[in-house]
Formats: structure tokens, sequence, C-alpha cells
């Protein structure tokens, strides 16, 4: 399992890009288009053309992880709008809100912080 921690470095790519690439594909994508080093263990997420699933890419010092989400049901509702930049950067917890199909856009700004008695993650006390 991945964990997406706050210092990481999380960039999207704002096109959609064809899913049938695997790691090699997506690597290129990365030095072409979004002007990256894929090796320097940023996470790089893509979305397909149907918006329907997400590809993620990190190298962790040995080699390339390649996730993938399809939803079952439905489309992602939030994705940045094409403009200038190829990528947007994207912080730890708004990549969360985008996973879970969340609109990261409407978290901009908010401050997080830890319920006292509760775990972020579970709810649990």
């Amino acid at each position: 399992m991945l964990q997406i921690t706050p210092h990481m470095r999380l960039l999207l790519a704002v096109e959609p890009v064809d899913f049938r690439k695997g790691i090699d594909g997506l690597t290129g994508i990365i030095r072409r288009v979004l002007r990256a080093d894929p090796f320097d263990g940023s996470l790089f997420l893509f979305r397909n053309r149907r918006g329907t699933a997400i590809k993620a890419v990190l190298y962790d010092g040995q080699g390339f992880w390649l996730c993938q989400k399809r939803l079952s049901k439905g489309r992602f509702c939030w994705w940045p709008a094409k403009g200038d930049q190829a990528a947007q950067r994207l912080a730890a917890h708004e990549i969360q809100l985008l996973l879970w199909n969340g609109n990261p856009a409407a978290a901009a700004g908010q401050i997080w912080k830890k319920i006292e008695g509760t775990s972020f993650f579970t709810g649990h006390k």
C-alpha cells in the first residue's frame, strides 16, 4: 500500500492520457509533457478520457509503482480545467479527497486539524 504524506510532491496531469500505457509510456509523458523527473519520488496522477479511472506512478528508490483506481459507477466529479500548465500540484489531503471522488477545489484554503480524541483515518476513539 502506498502512503500519501504531506511532504510528498503530488502532481496531477491536466490532460487525459491513453490508459493502455504502462509505466514506460507514463514516465515518457512525465518527462516530455509534464517536464518532470519520474525518478524524483513525486507521485504523478493521470486520468483516462472518460473520467472513470485514475492511474498513479511513483518511484520509491528501487522501482516504479503503478496503481489504478477505476470507479464501478459514474465518473470522477472533479479534475483541473485545461489551462496553461500541463500539471497541477495538489496537497496530500486534496489527493485523498480526489481518490474518494470528492472535490479538492472545495477544500482549498481550509485548514485540516486533528479532532481531539479521534483518529483522522478511522474515526474511532
